[in-house]
This record gives structure tokens, sequence and C-alpha cells, in this order.
């Protein structure tokens, strides 16, 4: 069905993308009237179903931000092959419009895990309207391929970022994020997850556990979107 009011809890929306649809999930904020709306993006293998992806945006909701999941096209047509990425982009810039439209949102983020952050990120660097740009895990290279470098456009972005990556991740290496980086002019908050992997796993050695990690990116996160709604 298309379609929630401000006053709706949730809703299941099919997005016309073209000639094609797909489907999002938008879900309000407890307690919150005019909340701030993140649209989050899966990553290559998931879909707006992922465990992943349902844990991060039920933890926002729980602190004040309303949220849109949604699949990309090759996910909605239940394919494993990714999109080129304009088709992504055209996607991601699908659902937006339609949360717009059905939302009003006074802020709105746009991000995701993986690909579906570097997606955002790719809209974000043309001039993209949105307000910041929440990325989880992202894909900076491809693993054991530090030499591909995904950086050339994030020096285009003009819009705050909070980045969240793990120290074990094989699809970014520390040191080269940080060395992209230094070149940035936009806000860039980059949080470092000790011991995490891509999925932002854990290693018991670490002393905590994936769910403690979940709760303190939303505690990040939730800080970060304060200032921009400040």
């Amino acid at each position: 069905m298309s379609g929630a009011g401000a006053g709706s809890s949730s809703a299941e929306w099919t997005v016309a993308v073209g000639q094609a649809t797909t489907t999002a999930i938008f879900e309000s904020a407890e307690g919150a009237g005019d909340a701030p709306v993140f649209i989050c993006a899966h990553g290559a293998g998931g879909n707006l179903a992922d465990k992943s992806v349902v844990a991060l945006t039920r933890a926002l909701r729980s602190r004040g931000v309303s949220t849109v999941r949604f699949n990309f096209l090759y996910r909605e047509k239940k394919s494993g092959r990714p999109d080129p990425m304009p088709r992504l982009e055209e996607c991601f810039s699908a659902v937006v419009a339609h949360a717009r439209a059905e939302l009003n949102p006074r802020t709105l983020i746009i991000g995701g895990r993986s690909m579906g952050g570097r997606a955002a990120s790719m809209m974000a660097s043309k001039g993209f309207n949105c307000d910041g740009l929440l990325l989880l895990a992202y894909p900076l290279h491809p693993p054991g391929q530090p030499e591909k470098l995904r950086d050339a456009h994030l020096a285009s972005i003009d819009v705050p970022v909070l980045c969240f990556s793990g120290t074990r991740d094989p699809f970014c290496t520390r040191a080269l994020m940080e060395t992209a980086l230094e070149s940035l002019k936009t806000r860039w908050d980059m949080e470092w997850i000790e011991g995490a992997d891509h999925s932002f796993h854990v290693l018991k050695s670490s002393g905590k556990t994936d769910a403690k990690v979940l709760e303190e990116v939303a505690d990040r996160t939730q800080q970060w979107v304060r200032t921009l709604t400040s």
C-alpha cells in the first residue's frame, strides 16, 4: 500500500522507479512528532529485511529518528547481482522523493550499509539534497585490493558525514581511510569500532558483544543527529 500520514507509526510503500517498482518501509520514531528521517540502504548481499538493518533502524527509532528502509531493484526482483551504480542511485533517489512527498521531513539523512552507503555518498557528492550522510562500513576498497580506492568522489561531498568502520574490516584499511579524509572540506566524523569486522561483529576477546556495539553506534548517531537539528 502507498502512503502514511504524519500520525501513522508505520507504512509499507510501493515506490515507482521509472517503469519498475520497489518496496520501502517507513517506521516513525518513538514519541517524536517532527522527527529527523534516515533513509537506510542495504548492502550488496542484503535487503530491507536484513537483521543488521532492522536492528539498527529499531535502535535509531528509540532514539528519536524515524527510518525508511527499502530494496534496491535487483533485490526486489530476488536477484543477487547488484545493479550498476547509476541504477542504484536512481532507485535511492526515487525512495527519497517518495519519502519527502509522504513525510515532508524537516531533516533528512541518507546512507546505509556498505554498498548502500556508497551509493548515498555518490549522490551526495553530486549535490543531492539532504542534510547529512550516515555511512556504516563504507567499502573504501575491495578486500585484498587496497589500490582500488573508492575515494575520488568524497572530496565533493559538502554535507556533514558520520561514518562507522570496524578496525578488522577488510573493505576499509584504517590508514588509507584516514589519508583519504585529510583532503576533505566537509565535516566528516569518523568513528572506528575497535575489533569489529565489516558486519560490526566483534570477537569475544574484545570484551563487548555485537549488541553493545549496536547500542554504541545508535547512541553516537543520536548525538550527531542532534547537531544537524540544533
